[in-house]
């Protein structure tokens, strides 16, 4: 497909039409990544809670998964409103 590069304010971009981004779940992102004499664009996965596994572990290991709120339960003061 030959698309045209065109003036974006002071840099240069290309149109992705609509249906190819539709057919790659192409949102906002882009990951754009420069190979020998191209560029390669590929679609930004979101992937939820993606890495969290290791950041706990890593927390975990640095001591840094501490509590830092009191239970609820040590509040004797503490009438519930009905």
């Amino acid at each position: 497909m030959l698309v045209s590069v065109i003036p974006i304010g002071n840099s240069r971009g290309i149109r992705i039409p609509k249906s190819i981004l539709q057919q790659l779940n192409i949102e906002e992102n882009l990951e754009l990544e420069i190979h020998d004499k191209g560029i390669l664009l590929k679609p930004v996965i979101k992937k939820p809670r993606e890495n969290w596994e290791k950041a706990f572990k890593d927390m975990h290991n640095n001591g840094d998964d501490k509590i830092i709120i009191d239970d609820f339960d040590e509040q004797a003061d503490f009438q519930w409103e009905w």
